[in-house]
């Protein structure tokens, strides 16, 4: 069993940063690769970043050179560093995993950027 829980939303202007955390609890996060993903009123939810147990990236294209995927195995923590935000980035923001064939997905925390 996996539990994860989201910190770190809120508002901020276009411009701006803001630092998602993503806390697992369980004994298998230093073997699982994370994501976060992000869902914006009205549209599909969409992957926006991950990354491997070993800590290689990949990044949707919309957020490449703006946003910032890292983990901390010690904590069990997975960040996503988000700069240069746009109002486009409002979303709520979930961070996943997967084991076996069990999705686990946090609470969401909502980020909202204004313009």
């Amino acid at each position: 069993q996996v539990q994860l829980v989201e910190s770190g939303g809120g508002l901020v202007q276009a411009g701006g940063s803001l630092r998602l955390s993503c806390a697992a609890s369980g004994s298998i996060f230093r073997i699982v690769a994370m994501d976060w993903y992000r869902q914006a009123p009205g549209k599909q939810r969409e992957l926006v970043a991950t990354i491997t147990p070993r800590g290689s990236t990949n990044y949707a294209d919309s957020v490449k050179g703006r946003f910032t995927i890292s983990r901390d195995n010690g904590k069990n923590t997975v960040y996503l560093q988000m700069n240069s935000l746009k109002p486009e980035d409002t979303a709520v923001y979930y961070c996943r995993t997967a084991w076996g064939s069990t999705d686990y997905w946090g609470q969401g925390a909502q980020v909202t950027v204004s313009s």
